[in-house]
């Protein structure tokens, strides 16, 4: 699966960027997210999920960050992810898997 990426600059960088693949089930997988340090709370992450959520609807998205990543794990409550479960990855790390159900996303067509 081949992730897209889109990215938002400011006056001449390059200051954010959110990657996805749609999985097979038809629910789109935010791979990555990042803001550079220097546009941390200048509302970058959210013009990225917005812009996601404009030119890829889906009835499901998932999403995984850092169980200690407190700003990433508000951000995306604050977007409706609800946790659904965590895992270790290495001693002492863990990540909090999230996801959201959008109801408004548009449905797959089933050929009858």
């Amino acid at each position: 699966m081949a992730s897209v990426l889109l990215g938002v600059r400011d006056e001449s960088n390059l200051v954010g960027a959110v990657g996805w693949t749609r999985l097979p089930n038809g629910a789109l997988d935010i791979c990555r997210l990042v803001v550079h340090p220097v546009a941390h709370r200048r509302g970058v992450a959210t013009v990225l999920l917005d812009a996601l959520d404009s030119i890829e609807p889906a009835e499901l998205t998932i999403v995984s960050t850092g169980t200690a990543n407190l700003p990433a794990l508000a951000l995306y409550r604050r977007r409706g992810f609800m946790p659904v479960g965590e895992r270790q990855i290495a001693p002492g790390v863990t990540i909090t898997e999230l996801e959201r159900r959008n109801a408004s996303a548009p449905q797959p067509i089933h050929n009858l």
